[in-house]
Parts: structure tokens; sequence; C-alpha cells
């Protein structure tokens, strides 16, 4: 009971008693595999940053990117996800990785390791970056009235930014690991930092370009 608190709280200085329950302050700082900060993220597109789950509220701040949230279960909920969770569940596809997420998790964390010792930055940010580049800003769509079918320019919503480059970025990264000596790992990591400079080595700033070339052949 309160005893035991009261006890407890001595022993412990950072333990605070709300409604006879322990709630136990954060002490220390929660780091992304207990080695990367949040707090020094920079978000610099303004209409991204509802969506990239990174900072803006305390429980964006995870040690693993596995929370096992029911992200899909309601529309536009998936952009509360963390953000490095939904690169880890966006590499599980392709049949035989599906629900290997242990799995992902380890990816993430070795591709992170490794953006680090190339870049010398922290490896969010470096994700933050590439997510921000290789979403495509405007696309073209199927408008049809009989028979007769065009495509036609339109802007592309910010979650949708989000939702395809991440697509692109883990799209990109299989691909280049497929029948290659390079680990996933180090594929995944090549292509968040080309993607973050904006080079057009990456998969996923050539499928942008790709996508925002062809939506300005149908203006």
């Amino acid at each position: 009971g309160s005893r035991a608190a009261i006890a407890l709280s001595v022993v412990l200085p950072r333990i605070h008693l709300k409604n006879n329950r322990l709630i136990m302050a954060a002490a220390v700082e929660v780091k992304l595999f207990d080695r990367w900060t949040f707090d020094d993220v920079q978000i610099e597109d303004i209409t991204l940053q509802d969506y990239l789950a990174v900072k803006q509220k305390f429980k964006f701040y995870t040690y693993l990117p596995h929370t096992a949230g029911r992200y899909s279960a309601k529309r536009f909920r998936k952009a509360q996800c963390p953000l490095v969770e939904r690169l880890t569940n966006s590499l599980m596809m392709h049949g035989r990785n599906n629900g290997k997420k242990l799995m992902a998790v380890r990816i993430v964390k070795h591709a992170f390791e490794i953006i680090h010792l190339l870049t010398d930055k922290n490896p969010l940010q470096v994700l933050v970056d590439a997510v921000t580049n290789a979403g495509p800003r405007e696309d073209a769509t199927r408008v049809g009235s009989g028979g007769a079918v065009r495509r036609q320019a339109v802007d592309v919503s910010p979650l949708r930014r989000v939702n395809l480059a991440i697509y692109f970025l883990t799209s990109g990264a299989r691909a280049a690991a497929f029948r290659s000596i390079k680990s996933i790992a180090e594929c995944l990591a090549d292509e968040l930092i080309n993607a973050a400079n904006a080079s057009p080595n990456s998969h996923a700033i050539k499928k942008k370009d790709e996508i925002e070339r062809v939506a300005k052949m149908n203006r």
C-alpha cells in the first residue's frame, strides 16, 4: 500500500504517488536502441511535421521500433505510429518475411549503426531527411469518362508522401540486397544516406523524379 510506496520513495528519488499508485518519472532520456537521441532531430519540411512521428509527443519516444500498436485499425491512425517503426514494418514484405518483426528491428538497428559510421550524423535525422526528399509532391491520376481515359496531375497529400517515401526506400533496399553480397542492412543504410542527400543514385529519388515527371507532362 502507501506505506510501501513511501518506503520506496526513499529508495528511488524519482517516484511520485498518484491515486495511491506508483508513477515513476522519466529519470532517464529515452533513446532509440539506447543510442540515438530524438531531441535534436529537425523536420525541415513544415508540411510533413504532423505526419513524421519522431518527437512531437512523448509517446513517439521509444527504445525499440516495436510497440505492437493497432495503427491500421482506423484511417489516419498510422500517422501516430513512430516513424522508425513504420520503416521496420515496411521491411516485412514479400511473403517469406511476413511477420518477422524482430528480424526487421535488427536490420534497422544495424542500418542505423552503418549510417552513423558513414555520415557521423544522427541516423534519425538521416531517416527524416530521406523521407522528406523521397516523397513525390505531384502525381498523375486516371480520370476516365466513358471510355476515354486520360491522366490528370494532382497534388499529393502529406500522409501519402510519407507512405510512398517509406515504401520506395525499403523497396530500393530490398532490390539492392537481392542476389547481392551486400546485406539488407548495408543496402538500407546506403539507400537512406543517398535519399537524404537527394542523390540520383537512390532508388527512391529515381522513383519520385519519375512520378513527378509524368505528372508534369499531364498538367
